[in-house]
């Protein structure tokens, strides 16, 4: 999947541009509490083409005032882009910023699109042409407020993509994630040279991954290693919120992810952070604690990290966990069996009379919490789509859901069906407007 940057100067509406764009992704979206993220990433779904859209801090001018941290975000940005958005404000003529800006791009010889924002009317288009002296011969005008020249702006950006299809793979895919220095690169090297037949190397669709497949238990599987690759050495740890880039694109191609925690370190809020955007991609997940070597007492430290973890990561209680140590390979082969299993989790179909069976029962022992007189009512249940499973429950109003409820009606269907190491959907339909 390719990947669009929107770059500029602060104030010209790159935020506004990023949320109007992602609004066309249907994403999983969840309450997550105990996470605090920035959404600089996301995914844009149009018309049979997808892309990923990264947006980035606001580019200041003079040594005085200029944020170093920002200028290393832009440039991993700018560095990792397909495509680059260069948003200005149509407004104005461009200005010395501007052409610091267009400086900077130009080193990279990318494919450039100058986004001329606040253009609301046909004589404001007149105000664009000056922007033509920044040296690039594509100027779109839009107006992120009013969500004008979106639709002219997105047919440019996938004209030449790939389409969905071109992407779909059956072989159980998974990346292996997590933040700098957790042992990623170790553990791939214990899952390959356990099980020692390497189909092949294959050059992953992200120019920073490889896929490599391999064989276990005579199926044939495709590991994402994400781990290593630093085109510009420590500026993807240095400015860790953008060495998420590297992990959100192995995520979208990946059935599973497995999320490895250092057991030296313990559980930082950046971990949670990575394993929120699997969460969003409605992947399997594992959490995988490495370094399992270092911890003196294991025996004893493992209840300690199951209830630590089960504390931390609250939002996905449902995550499959392994510890093992990826160097001494002690543990390690207890990996592939919990991803295999939150993979067919994903992928799982229920029977409708079955679902239908687990939420009667549950409404009969505990009724929903009635509002203002009136009582939610559940008419009919069945499964619409799966990676990861979606139930949907034809109600009387589905207003009257309430989110202690809905998580009521979850539990009962994983203490029901073991749905372990994946997310599920629920989503609440009106029936009279079927």
């Amino acid at each position: 999947m390719q990947t669009v940057c929107l770059i500029g100067k602060p104030n010209v509406g790159k935020s506004s541009i990023f949320n109007r764009l992602i609004k066309e992704k249907k994403a999983i979206i969840l309450d997550t509490p105990g996470i605090t993220r920035d959404r600089i990433f996301g995914v844009v779904n149009y018309k049979d083409k997808k892309f990923h859209l990264i947006d980035t801090g606001g580019i200041l001018l003079g040594e005085d005032n200029f944020d170093k941290d920002i200028l290393a975000q832009a440039e991993l940005a700018i560095d990792e882009a397909d495509i680059i958005l260069f948003v200005v404000d149509g407004l104005m003529d461009p200005d010395a910023a501007d052409t610091h800006v267009r400086d900077l791009i130009r080193k990279y010889q990318k494919k450039v699109i100058v986004v001329a924002n606040k253009i609301d009317n046909e004589k404001r288009k007149e105000n664009i042409y000056s922007y033509y002296e920044l040296g690039f011969e594509q100027i779109m005008p839009i107006s992120a407020e009013h969500n004008l020249g979106f639709r002219e702006l997105l047919e440019e950006i996938t004209k030449d993509m790939p389409t969905i299809e071109d992407y779909q793979d059956e072989t159980l895919k998974f990346c292996i994630i997590g933040r700098p220095n957790v042992g990623k690169s170790s553990l791939i090297n214990a899952i390959l040279n356990e099980d020692r037949v390497i189909v092949s190397d294959v050059a992953g669709t992200t120019r920073d991954a490889i896929d490599t497949k391999f064989t276990y238990d005579h199926k044939e599987y495709t590991v994402i290693d994400t781990a290593g690759m630093r085109k510009k050495g420590r500026i993807y740890e240095s400015v860790e919120k953008y060495s998420l880039i590297r992990s959100i694109k192995a995520i979208e191609r990946s059935n599973v992810c497995v999320i490895v925690i250092n057991a030296e370190e313990g559980i930082i809020e950046h971990d949670k952070h990575i394993a929120s955007y699997a969460v969003d991609a409605g992947c399997g997940i594992v959490l995988a604690v490495n370094k399992w070597d270092k911890v003196k007492n294991p025996d004893t430290e493992i209840k300690k990290w199951k209830e630590k973890i089960a504390e931390e990561f609250k939002f996905i209680p449902y995550a499959k966990v392994v510890f093992f140590s990826a160097l001494t390979k002690k543990r390690i082969h207890t990996l592939m069996p919990e991803v295999i299993s939150a993979y067919e989790n994903n992928q799982k179909e229920i029977k409708t009379s079955v679902l239908n069976d687990i939420i009667m029962e549950a409404v009969s022992l505990h009724q929903p919490p009635s509002y203002k007189g009136k009582r939610l009512k559940i008419y009919f249940v069945s499964q619409t789509g799966y990676a990861p499973p979606k139930i949907t429950l034809q109600v009387n109003n589905k207003n009257l859901v309430h989110f202690s409820y809905e998580r009521y009606l979850e539990n009962k269907i994983r203490e029901n069906i073991d749905l372990t190491g994946t997310p599920i959907i629920l989503q609440f339909k009106n029936k009279r407007d079927n």
